[in-house]
Order: C-alpha cells, then structure tokens, then sequence
C-alpha cells in the first residue's frame, strides 16, 4: 500500500509535470503563432478580385489602412463596365434599373451600409460615409441617393448598351433562374489586414440579374454579406443571397474562428450548414454559396457549395488566383 505522503508527493509531481507539459504546449503554440503571422494580406472573390487587391497592395504595403486598401481596391471593380455584376454596368432589375448594394467595416466594428442605390456608380464609397458622417449604419433607397448627392457624387446613367442589351434579350423570356459562376461573377468581397494588425472588409454589388424591383441580397448586411472582429478575423460571402442571410453566415464564419477554428474549417463548417438547410429544396439546383476568410495570422480560405468559385490572394508571399475547394462533388 502507498502511504498518504508518499502518494501526495507523487500526484503533486504528475500535476506539476501536466501543467509544464501545458505551458509547453501554449508557449509551442505561441511560437507558431508568431512564425505563421503574415501581412499585409488582401482576398477578393472571384476573377475580378486579382484587379482589387492589386490597387489594394498600394496602400498595404506602404504601411496604409486596411480600411482604405477594401474601399479603393473595390471601386476599382465598381467603376469597370466591363463587371456586369458590381457597379458601372451591373446587370438591372426587371424593370430595367440597375440597383448597387455595399457595406463596408472598420477595426472598431464601425459599419456603413447602403441599399437600393440607383445611378452612383461607388456604393461602397457612399457605405464609407454613412459610417463616417452619420449615426446610422444603413441607407436605402431615395435616402440612400440623396445622402449620396449631399456628400458630392454625381449622378450618373448606369445602365450601359451592353447590359441594356443583356436585358431585353431577357424579356423576350421573362425567365428568372440564377445560374450559378456565370461567367465567373458576382459580388466583389474583399478583407484586408494591414502592417499593423487590423482588419477592415468590403463588399459590393449590383445583385442578381433580373431581380423583383426592390430585392436586395445580403451584400450590405453586416453579419451577412460581410463580418469582421479585430481581434479574431474576417469573413465575407458570395453567391445567393437569400441563403446567407438564412444562416447569418459570415458573422458565424467570424464566431467559429473565435472558437479557435481555422479559417477553413470555419467557412466548411458554415458551408455544411447552408447545404444542410437546401438539401431538399428546389432550388438547390441552382444554388451556390462560397465564403473568404482571413485571421488575425494572416491565414486565408475560400471555400464553397459547388466547385467554380475562386478567389484573389494577394501577400508577400504570394500574389495569385486560387480555385476554392467546395462540399458537393459531382
């Protein structure tokens, strides 16, 4: 039989070496921390994410805010006519009028949202002032504009020929039904971090072709479109919609992480849920989701419902397309 003493001085040993095996482990963790930190880093959905973050690393890598980095690395895409899905040229609604959306969010977990926008070709611009200039985080609509002209943007026809053209060969059908990576678009969501360790993130879009007058999407709703925590990281979305708002998807993107996921294993987890809600839907045939999220260690992912998205990286290391891994095969 052990004696009492003898046997409290072993048990104090075990926890003793426990406890120095566990500070081993968070000082082992702490080291890889620091040797995996990486920044400045800027993501961006899709192909027209490669243009964003390279205008973005000009203010990145000069020591810039990340704030400033999304705002100017997203106009860029939004004054491109060419993007048919953001911005100067967006696809209209069924009424024929282009509609922009964009939120946009600082390190403080300052906000600025607008919806509804008509005939401003720079929503996220106009988002950056409603989170400076008044005490609202949203604005839609006529208020939305009028803001806009109060603060000097002109107003301008955003309806180009080609996009014109686009929409009457639709209203010889009249036919709405999302198509999923058609012709690799959609929102442009970008995240940053900048030299000094804070986050900013941006999104902006002028929503689904051929929507009902009035829709709008979950590209300026905060939680939704776009969510970010300074101390955690950042995540923001494309794809449709209807089915991020359901799942509040980049704030729960955001929250896994602080749970101590990866920024993978937090847009899967996510992911899996979305899939999970519209496994017998109708409209999971049609239906695409991806997310991007970024670390405070710089660490990056893209991942998504069905294969075709991709997205821009763009580090010290590494300046390149990336196609998103994706849940459903085949």
């Amino acid at each position: 039989m052990i004696k009492r003493r003898k046997f409290i001085g072993q048990a104090a040993v075990g926890v003793a070496s426990l406890s120095s095996l566990s500070a081993c482990a968070t000082e082992s963790k702490e080291e890889t921390r620091k040797k995996a930190l990486v920044k400045p880093v800027a993501i961006s959905t899709w192909n027209h994410g490669m243009m964003a973050n390279d205008e973005s690393w000009e203010f990145l890598k000069s020591g810039g805010s990340a704030l400033d980095a999304v705002e100017k690395g997203v106009r860029v895409v939004e004054d491109d006519p060419k993007v048919m899905t953001v911005g100067l040229g967006g696809f209209p609604d069924r009424e024929g009028k282009v509609t922009l959306d964009a939120c946009i969010m600082d390190k403080y977990s300052n906000c600025g949202s607008v919806a509804y926008l008509q005939d401003i070709k720079n929503p996220i611009s106009v988002a950056r002032k409603v989170m400076e200039k008044t005490p609202h985080i949203m604005l839609v609509g006529a208020g939305a504009k009028k803001f806009a002209l109060e603060q000097g943007f002109e107003a301008q026809n955003l309806l180009t020929p080609e996009a014109e053209k686009a929409y009457k060969k639709w209203l010889e059908k009249s036919k709405y039904q999302p198509v999923i990576n058609i012709e690799n678009h959609d929102t442009i969501s970008m995240l940053a971090l900048d030299q000094n360790g804070d986050l900013a993130g941006a999104c902006t879009t002028s929503g689904a072709a051929w929507k009902m007058d009035g829709r709008v999407g979950d590209s300026p709703i905060i939680g939704a479109g776009l969510f970010l925590d300074n101390e955690v990281g950042a995540a923001a979305a494309t794809g449709l919609g209807e089915a991020v708002i359901r799942t509040a998807g980049s704030a729960m993107v955001v929250e896994l992480m602080r749970q101590g996921k990866s920024p993978e294993e937090a847009c899967i987890e996510v992911t899996n849920r979305i899939y999970e809600l519209y496994k017998r839907r109708d409209d999971m045939e049609y239906l695409q989701v991806g997310f991007i999220a970024l670390n405070k260690n710089g660490e990056h992912a893209g991942y998504s419902l069905k294969s075709g998205f991709n997205y821009a990286i763009h580090n010290p290391d590494v300046q390149q397309m990336e196609d998103a891994k994706f849940q459903m095969k085949g």
